[in-house]
């Protein structure tokens, strides 16, 4: 791994490899993901997206069969090292689920929960959650409730709580795992609205199962294939003239 990261790169991988048991999950990935964009990951079900997606915060760890090999690296730090404190990266690398998980507590509670276990002083988390709402664009929906149960919010509502709630440790890289597939389309586009918003000061990388949406927010695409990373590009490209007949034959909906 590189002391330094070419101009402009957040995430670098190479050669990634991970395996569940003796299934051999994702083969031998290398992929670099600019920083303050939004970068897509596409492909069918099962086909290692999302596998890809939990080795940038190393998730995977907490499922015992799973082992890696490779480099990651954010920001310039390998991640796989022993030295590495896996709940700093997490903080570093938010993560945001298919379904929303608001805490069973307050909406404030909420939000307040990360910057709270990692030692905020306690006459700055008004201030906080305040931002991190705002950030979330959800603020002027919940400012004055702040103290009713999260799970009262709507899906859409308690998935902008679970952004807040990432933003408020203040991430770099914060991950998408098909955040809108249980949401309605209006939720869906102010989760897209928020998405292009997010990209000035964070760097975004969202699994979608939606091409359109991905066609949408994203900067650059890339396409995945049981285990195999097919092709990646700018997302203009990769719809228009992808060089892969793979990729072309996803787009155009002659499999997947």
């Amino acid at each position: 791994m590189p002391d330094n990261f070419a101009n402009g790169t957040e995430i670098e991988v190479t050669n990634l490899n991970l395996w569940y048991g003796e299934n051999h999950a994702l083969h031998d990935i290398s992929i670099n993901i600019p920083k303050n964009s939004v970068t897509a990951f596409i492909g069918p079900s099962g086909c290692g997206k999302s596998t890809f997606l939990r080795c940038l915060n190393r998730m995977n760890d907490l499922i015992t069969s799973c082992r890696t090999e490779g480099n990651v690296g954010i920001n310039g730090q390998a991640i796989y090292t022993k030295d590495v404190d896996v709940v700093d990266l997490r903080k570093r690398v938010g993560m945001v689920f298919q379904k929303p998980n608001p805490f069973p507590m307050s909406i404030y509670d909420n939000v307040a929960y990360g910057p709270r276990i990692h030692g905020a002083k306690k006459n700055a988390i008004d201030g906080i959650v305040e931002d991190a709402l705002k950030a979330g664009a959800l603020w002027g929906e919940v400012s004055d409730r702040l103290n009713s149960p999260a799970l009262d919010l709507s899906g859409g509502q308690q998935q902008r709580l679970c952004i807040a709630r990432t933003l408020a440790v203040k991430p770099e890289v914060i991950l998408f795992d098909e955040p809108c597939s249980a949401l309605d389309p209006i939720s869906t586009s102010k989760i897209e609205d928020l998405i292009l918003e997010l990209k000035k000061n964070y760097t975004i990388v969202i699994v979608t199962h939606n091409m359109q949406q991905a066609a949408r927010i994203s900067d650059y695409t890339a396409f995945f294939l049981l285990g195999d990373l097919i092709e990646f590009g700018k997302t203009e490209q990769i719809f228009e003239s992808p060089k892969e007949k793979a990729t072309e034959d996803y787009i155009t909906g002659r499999f997947g």
